[in-house]
């Protein structure tokens, strides 16, 4: 294309002139101009590296966005109604588009959303008002899978482009995922019910420096002939001269290629000319140790440093030392020298980027991170090696011959570069198995469909035998072959109850099982370990069964490193929990596989303070425990499908201590605060604290003293208290006899005040379970404020029934307790009133309604003088809003018809009170009840506002008589024979409480912590919420409520005590400081009375209304 044929940008509408820096495209930027900009066909373009491939995305870009240009040239933008999906193979290039495009289109309204591991701060919403989704293939397939219940492929009708970087990917087993989710918009656009939306006519452009069979890809994305563009070398900006050396081989690969750091040097001083050089190594292991040679050899030079110009760079590089956070990376900056790969944070990453685009930095070893198109230009390019490390082989591999073309080493291997081939068939089963959970596929004829929309259909019928085909067979035999494999993929679905199919196997309904696996993205013989494991699995077992995964199958046991493993094993000085036991039960004297390798490593990091200080060896801890933590958590869940208590038990508990790398009952709990590592938690150790409570008791300038560092250090670390979940006190209560065979506990979770406040949310299970039969009687997500369950009472022997509060991120400040129940003295239980048994039950049989039911006397756990000391200046008034429930889609509310209401006064409510206690109904007598059925249990939850509170117009009291107020009662005695045992763990503290957030902040939508100040607006309270619980309650103010579910009715007595502090009067509605006594009956004495409460528009902020919510199970 001659000079005179260049497209100028001015050709463009003028509102996108200022997101192009140039006036002229370049000749391969003009010769696509008209296909990417004038028309909407799908591409495919082959051209070297730095031939300026972004623009062509961009002029994509600009021609979806033109429909917003208006006929006068006005550009009108309308927020996430057209999405562009960019996908690219690594984080960092990523990134590197998110900062050109945002600084480009940001002043266009256009919004970008980074999707990767890095960013981890997203909802379905932002999703939804996003222009531009930045992605990686794994994280948009997990986000898509993970989110389904939210409104994942919600977005998916909007995408109306995709654009494809470095396709080559296709040929790297990571390349299934993109296969997977492109195929996924392809059969999705076909949809009959979508042909309105912007995903019928979804446009694909997809680019790479080295494609050899583009016609091939050209057919799986659609796009016709003028859409298909191949450059060759003659578009290269920059002529390439290529070198070649060869060395002298050592024994072997790995001494070889550490053998080739000491010539790096020498060829930097010949070639680069003073300029920046990229050098690419095969490990980040060889790269951190390519960097270290370097800048030892520069610093023998001492003044005459290459890679040093001025004083002003050796400034520059001084004060970016400063803000690296890794420590080794610190020295090797001031030299001129840096490493780069995927293992450093996002903050150095960027660091290191910007101080090599400055000419700061001028050397830089990285990983083949870089050669996936980072645009890091550089004027020597060195290749250590032509081997890289393949991980999943545990061996040394000649690099690809895509890839070397990618960072410029042989391209005289142009014209023999190796073909694109699909990835999908070895994981083709987790992939159809996450379709059928989104209803993309939804039997055999639809399955049949997407596999043919794979790029894996295509190349079966060009290269069969590289997928186990006879060549030379007629398409449609190949199809009846596709078929085949298909059907045998969803037969062994269905053979583990991961998918449900008809008789005839046609129809396809995905059952928990593969749920759970789509969801959390494990590989099918993952799944099938857990599915095969016992239910009274024990946290040695879930550690074995994560030690076979296939997440972490690549982790090989290395030569070098058994020696190591086995004194670790040997364990002389008692550090591990857990060891490798031969067949007699002794310790193994030798590490002989990979699995013992990974339960020893993985023993060693738990212990808190591990001796693995070898860089291999600690990535594949992180792998281990990051790949752990996500299979334990997916245990945990189908342990609770399956009822399974200890299961479900032992599996959170791991989840944890894999994410935190601490067991529950390590010395070093502290390192999970920000601020405190290894170093920190051992001079805190040394000094006795040792817990959470320890820490907030400490003086800030004895921690200064023994750690050695500086004032203010002592209050920051208090101040990192203010991270963890607020404290709550639990308290487990037996509120009815065991009539009719019956038994019910009242599980209580007070929340306790705190002067200070964290916008951090947190999560946690509140499980109930028997220990004896292994049997979950109540799971929620996050704790109600209390709960009652019901149970078959024990006919002989005992029954333990445990209950746990297990918070999802932290460890050593899980709440547990346990009830031991006996069988009654006198039991006379008839035979038409033996209740069904628990197993018949199920979870999902969950009715919400709304009701006046308090709780009942509860034995409470001690307050410790932590919590005294933390509340000593604030409001002495817990929270009861532990969370603001948001109810499921898949369970059915009765609702409750709100009536006028009007606020009303003191005075108003006793007139009205007198009129209606002459017409009160009279209370029905407990042994008229009928026994509850356990089909079905319902969940009674409770709402209140703060303030503006309104009240019905009419009040009902179902009795008003007086009754005598216990004066604090310490223990309430249970009506049957009951032993309630403290099993907090050793490490949990505050005798069964922990720290706390302030009193303002309270539990918010799906399970989380919230502001509670956010909670201002009007609303109808419950009459519980009027009559019960005020701002300015007298003391000892006796308050009745009348409990009814289906056919029980509990009745309970509350008498609330205040606590004065100056001039304001608060309500203690904490369960260890009311008075709380159990009626016996419902009749009461005659003559008694009852006053009530008044509820009135709260005018503190610092004071609010309390309620009580009891969940049944029945």
């Amino acid at each position: 294309m001659d000079t005179y044929a260049l497209k100028a940008v001015s050709d463009l509408p003028a509102p996108f002139h200022s997101a192009f820096s140039f006036r002229y495209f370049n000749s391969l930027q003009s010769e696509c101009f008209p296909t990417c900009y004038l028309s909407d066909v799908n591409m495919v373009i082959s051209a070297p590296t730095g031939s300026g491939k972004t623009v062509l995305f961009e002029l994509c870009i600009m021609r979806l966005l033109s429909k917003f240009i208006s006929g006068d040239g006005k550009f009108t933008h309308l927020k996430g109604t057209l999405k562009t999906i960019y996908i690219a193979p690594s984080k960092a290039l990523v990134q590197e588009k998110l900062r050109n495009w945002t600084q480009k289109l940001g002043p266009l309204g256009i919004n970008c959303l980074e999707l990767t591991g890095d960013n981890e701060y997203y909802s379905i919403k932002s999703i939804q008002d996003t222009d531009i989704i930045l992605t990686t293939p794994e994280k948009f397939d997990a986000v898509t899978r993970y989110r389904i219940k939210d409104g994942g492929l919600s977005f998916f009708s909007d995408i109306a482009l995709v654009l494809i970087d470095e396709v080559h990917l296709l040929n790297d087993p990571r390349g299934a995922a993109l296969e997977a989710i492109v195929s996924r918009i392809k059969i999705l656009s076909c949809n009959p019910e979508l042909q309105s939306s912007p995903l019928s006519l979804v446009r694909f452009l997809a680019v790479s420096a080295t494609i050899p069979n583009v016609n091939d890809l050209a057919e799986w994305l659609l796009a016709p002939a003028q859409g298909v563009k191949r450059f060759g070398e003659e578009m290269r900006p920059v002529k390439l001269t290529t070198k070649v050396f060869g060395y002298t081989p050592a024994k072997n690969d790995f001494l070889f290629e550490k053998r080739l750091q000491n010539y790096i040097f020498n060829l930097l001083m010949q070639f680069s000319g003073g300029k920046s050089a990229l050098i690419f190594c095969s490990t980040r292991k060889g790269a951190q140790e390519a960097a270290q040679v370097l800048s030892q050899t520069a610093m023998t030079l001492v003044h005459s440093n290459p890679f040093i110009k001025s004083r002003e760079q050796q400034e520059r590089l001084r004060d970016a030392s400063l803000l690296c956070s890794d420590k080794q990376m610190q020295s090797y900056i001031l030299y001129g020298v840096a490493y780069h790969n995927g293992g450093l944070s996002l903050k150095d990453r960027n660091l290191i980027e910007g101080l090599f685009l400055n000419g700061d930095i001028q050397i830089l070893c990285t990983t083949n991170t870089l050669a996936h198109g980072i645009n890091l230009p550089a004027h020597t390019v060195v290749i250590k090696s032509t081997q890289h490390f393949n991980k999943e082989k545990g061996i040394y591999m000649e690099y690809e011959r895509s890839m070397i073309l990618q960072v410029h080493l042989y391209e005289n291997l142009l014209n023999g570069c190796e073909m694109v081939e699909s990835q999908l068939l070895p994981c083709v089963t987790e992939h159809l198995t996450a379709e059928i959970v989104q209803s993309t596929i939804s039997d055999i004829t639809r399955a049949i469909e997407w596999m043919k929309c794979s790029y894996l259909y295509v190349r079966m019928k060009k290269n069969p035998e590289n997928y186990s085909i006879q060549k030379g067979l007629p398409g449609n035999l190949i199809e009846k072959h596709l078929q085949e494999i298909c059907v045998q993929k969803v037969k062994e679905l269905s053979e583990y109850q991961m998918v449900w199919t008809d008789e005839d196997g046609f129809l396809l309904k995905p059952l928990e099982p593969g749920r759970l696996m789509t969801k959390y993205y494990l590989k099918f013989d993952t799944m099938k370990h857990i599915i095969q494991a016992h239910p009274d699995c024990s946290i040695e077992d879930i550690l074995h069964i994560i030690c076979r995964a296939e997440e972490i199958a690549w982790i090989q046991l290395r030569r070098n490193e058994k020696k190591f493993l086995n004194d670790i094993n040997n364990d002389k000085d008692g550090r591990l929990r857990f060891h490798i036991l031969d067949d007699k039960g002794k310790r193994k004297k030798r590490i002989q596989t990979r699995e013992d390798k990974i339960f020893v490593l993985v023993n060693d990091c738990l212990t808190g303070d591990p001796l693995v200080r070898d860089l291999s060896m600690s990535q594949d801890v992180n792998s281990i425990c990051s790949n752990g933590s996500r299979i334990a958590k997916c245990m945990k869940e189908y342990f609770m499908y399956k009822k399974s208590y200890k299961g479900a038990l032992n599996s959170t508990a791991i989840a944890k201590c894999l994410h935190q790398k601490l067991w529950n009952d390590s010395p070093y709990l502290l390192k999970q605060l920000p601020g405190i590592g290894m170093v920190t938690a051992k001079a805190l150790h040394s000094m006795g604290v040792t817990s959470f409570e320890t820490l907030f008791e400490a003086d800030p300038r004895k921690i200064e003293l023994v750690t050695g560092r500086k004032y203010p250090f002592g209050n920051h670390i208090k101040e990192s208290l203010l991270t963890l979940p607020p404290k709550i006190e639990m308290a487990v209560q037996e509120v009815e006899g065991q009539r009719t065979g019956m038994s019910k506990l009242l599980i209580t979770l007070t929340r306790l005040s705190q002067p200070a406040q964290s916008t951090k949310r947190h999560y946690a299970d509140m499980m109930v379970g028997i220990e004896e039969d292994n049997l979950i009687l109540f799971y929620e997500k996050i704790s109600p404020y209390s709960a009652t369950v019901l149970f078959s009472s024990p006919q002989q022997g005992k029954l333990t029934i445990k209950a746990d509060l297990i918070f999802e991120e932290f460890i050593g400040i899980d709440l547990h307790r346990k009830v031991i129940i006996t069988p009654p003295v006198d039991l006379n239980v008839t035979q038409r009133y033996r209740p069904t048994e628990l197993s018949s039950f199920k979870l999902k049989d969950v009715h919400i309604i709304k009701d006046d039911k308090d709780e009942t006397s509860v034995t409470t756990s001690k307050k410790s003088h932590y919590s005294n000391e933390l509340i000593e200046n604030s409001v002495s008034m817990p929270s009861f809003k532990l969370i603001d429930e948001e109810l499921e889609d898949d369970k059915p509310v009765i609702e409750t018809e709100d009536d006028d209401c009007k606020i009303i006064t003191e005075r108003t409510v006793f007139d009205h009170i007198r009129k209606k206690a002459k017409t009160l109904p009279s209370l029905p007598m407990s042994n008229d009840t009928c026994l509850p059925s356990l089909e079905a249990f319902t969940i009674i939850r409770k709402r209140t506002r703060e303030r503006h509170l309104e009240l019905d117009n009419e009040i009902e009291v179902l009795e008003v008589q007086e009754s005598r107020a216990v004066q604090n009662p310490k223990h309430t005695e249970p009506e049957s024979n009951i032993h309630i045992i403290d099993e907090d763990d050793p490490t949990d503290i505050f005798d069964g409480s922990y720290y706390l957030m302030r009193d303002t902040e309270i539990w918010g939508g799906e399970g989380t912590l919230a502001n509670e100040h956010q909670n201002t607006r009007s609303g109808t309270p419950a009459a519980e919420t009027i009559l019960g619980h005020t701002r300015k309650m007298p003391r000892n103010y006796p308050v009745f409520s009348n409990s009814h579910t289906a056919d029980s009715t509990v009745l309970t007595l509350e008498c609330g005590t205040s606590h004065m502090q100056g001039n304001d009067t608060q309500p203690a509605v904490s369960s260890s400081d009311n008075d709380v006594i159990k009626l016996s009956s419902p009749s009461l004495q005659k003559g008694q009375c009852c006053s009530l409460a008044i509820a009135g528009e709260v005018k503190k902020d610092d004071s609010f209304l309390g309620f009580q919510s009891v969940f049944s199970f029945l």
